[in-house]
């Protein structure tokens, strides 16, 4: 909720913020992309950081939101920066405006980047990067030492940094009762407009609200601060920050507010928090090192994975599997749920390596096993099982999802089966369940449908959002799309209600599939040759392909001949198998787990 100001909330302090960056980029003399490495992920905001993220808006649009501020803001203290440098404006009178025009701050130089220097009047390789002391104070995880390294160390940079927020909180305290009712307000605006990770009176009270306020005071005195505006009286009053139990601090009403009663946040039992705030968790009815099934005091359990950017390892699996024989006993109902992003980043590649590295090859494939079994439990499961999908889903995480009776996924969701980048092919059912989705569109010819899903696979292709997800064949037509994420629960949970309310019972196990056989897999092939040809693939990138179109056409068989999934989960597990076996494929799984990007081998 914002007052009715120029440039409401989000303008009004991202906007500042970026000026203030501007001017003290010019006032301790560094280049804008080492600025860039300064004010980005090192800090808890996005990787366009400031000068890059000016690029992408446009430097034009930013000059206009700046002469808002200019126009309609005369009274502010901070005034007499509201207008764009000496710098930007040549660079728009050049019309040079960033990346729509292929050039502001930064442009692309043939493969390279390369960023505007002021003093030669030029552009020159870009080289982000922070001083060896500043990384160091910026690695700190306690916020009061690393804002008490900042101001104390000489490093230019790390003056600049100290400039930075220092101006900020002083910029943002002192218009809070104008432009909000709430810090929560304001600190919500930055988080979801600007991508940061904490909003300004955050990070103010995790660094020890009356430490900041001191050091702010003394500044201001020293005549180093953007503007002699005092700090409201409020700041300095002892309290230990603008965040507590009972809300967040309005400066109008001079009191701590909690958050809206309305009824549509009924719908988020576990919103957004704030600093230090805390949901009520629920019940526990069971858990193991992998998993937790909880409840809230409904007839709907909920399942939520505890591993690191909830991976998928033997603790899951044997979790998963016997949470849903407790559900089916104590609930109507279950829902796949993280409490935070992501859904699942997929299978415990380090725990694969491992095993195949030392040569325990039989524990390898009982795992890829257990795996399957795990989306066949989900599948044939006696109560409905709801997939709550939001952020990542991807490998295993995406084959979870479509073995659930539905899946209820937040429009920003990135779906997709990517184990050919790490060469190898989906082996948690999820082939099968292409080829199970083939027949049921049309049992006289599954190709048609296998042909763009083959392409998404062998590619390792992943959604942008979940609506992309359903033109993929990632979702069904019948999964929701939920556009607020911290919705996503409620929902899945009314589906599961519905569904226990319609008589829901599980698909019927056993039935015949009719699949493409050899023809298909001829058909695949033929398309690959001509990527082979032209060296677009690599021949491990074909033999990949080839694997995953063998099983989407459901082996070498006569075409239209008839299978169960049994026989689709033993092609999927004996080409897993091979794979992983294979030298390039263990160092692209190695590669990927040391880097992050995958390797073309």
């Amino acid at each position: 909720y914002a007052k009715d100001t120029p440039n409401f909330i989000g303008n009004r302090i991202g906007v500042f913020s970026m000026l203030s960056t501007m001017h003290h980029t010019e006032q301790f003399g560094l280049g804008f992309d080492t600025v860039d490495a300064l004010t980005g992920p090192a800090i808890g905001r996005p990787k366009s950081a400031t000068f890059r993220t000016a690029d992408v808006v446009g430097l034009d649009t930013l000059a206009h939101v700046v002469k808002t501020m200019g126009d309609t803001l005369p009274d502010d203290p901070w005034h007499s920066y509201f207008q764009p440098p000496v710098w930007l404006k040549g660079l728009i009178d050049k019309g040079a405006l960033g990346q729509k025009t292929g050039a502001g701050f930064y442009r692309k130089a043939g493969k390279d980047i390369v960023v505007l220097d002021l003093q030669k009047q030029d552009y020159r390789p870009s080289e982000q990067k922070a001083s060896d002391e500043v990384s160091a104070i910026l690695a700190i995880k306690d916020p009061a030492e690393k804002f008490a390294r900042l101001r104390a160390s000489q490093d230019p940079q790390a003056q600049f940094l100290w400039a930075v927020f220092r101006d900020l909180f002083h910029y943002t305290a002192f218009h809070l009762a104008d432009i909000a009712e709430t810090a929560r307000d304001v600190d919500f605006a930055i988080r979801w407009g600007y991508g940061w990770k904490l909003g300004p009176f955050e990070l103010w009270q995790a660094a020890g609200w009356q430490q900041i306020a001191g050091w702010i005071a003394e500044d201001i005195a020293a005549g180093k601060t953007m503007s002699s505006a005092p700090l409201p009286a409020w700041v300095t009053d002892g309290r230990a920050g603008v965040h507590g139990k009972a809300g967040s601090y309005s400066a109008s009403a001079n009191a701590e507010k909690p958050r809206s009663s309305h009824p549509v946040y009924a719908r988020q039992a576990f919103p957004d928090p704030i600093l230090g705030e805390k949901f009520d968790q629920g019940t526990t009815v069971w858990e193991n090192d992998g998993v937790r099934l909880w409840h809230s005091g409904d007839d709907i359990g909920v399942i939520s994975f505890k591993t690191k950017m909830h991976t998928v390892n033997d603790h899951v699996l044997d979790g998963i599997q016997h949470a849903i024989g407790l559900a089916e006993q104590q609930f109507r109902g279950v829902v796949l749920w993280q409490p935070s992003e992501p859904f699942s980043a997929g299978a415990d590649l380090k725990g694969a390596l491992g095993l195949l590295q030392a040569g325990k090859l039989a524990q390898f494939e009982a795992m890829v096993a257990n795996f399957q079994a795990t989306s066949m439990r989900i599948k044939y499961s006696l109560v409905p099982v709801i997939a709550a999908v939001r952020g990542l889903a991807l490998g295993g995480g995406c084959e979870f999802q479509m073995h659930s009776a539905r899946t209820v996924a937040a429009l920003e969701s990135y779906i997709g089966l990517v184990e050919a980048g790490v060469g190898l092919l989906p082996a948690g059912g999820g082939l099968k369940e292409f080829a199970v989705r083939a027949a049921q569109a049309n049992p006289e010819d599954p190709f048609e449908f296998l042909k763009k899903i083959f392409e998404t696979v062998a590619m390792a292709k992943v959604s942008t959002s979940a609506l992309e997800a359903k033109s993929m064949g990632l979702l069904r037509k019948d999964d929701i799309v939920v556009f607020n994420s911290y919705e996503v629960l409620h929902v899945a949970k009314a589906q599961a209600v519905a569904l226990a309310e319609s008589g829901y019972r599980p698909p019927m196990p056993g039935r015949a599939i009719p699949v493409g056989g050899d023809v298909a897999t001829a058909t695949f092939k033929a398309s690959l040759a001509n990527l082979a040809e032209g060296y677009f693939a690599s021949p491990h990138d074909i033999d990949i392909a080839s694997r995953i179109a063998d099983t989407l056409a459901g082996g070498k068989i006569e075409r239209g001949s008839l299978v169960d999934e049994t026989w689709l989960l033993a092609l999927e597990r004996r080409h897993f198998v091979e794979l992983a076996q294979t030298e390039k494929t263990q160092a692209r799984i190695a590669h990927t787990m040391t880097t992050g990007k995958p390797l073309r081998n």
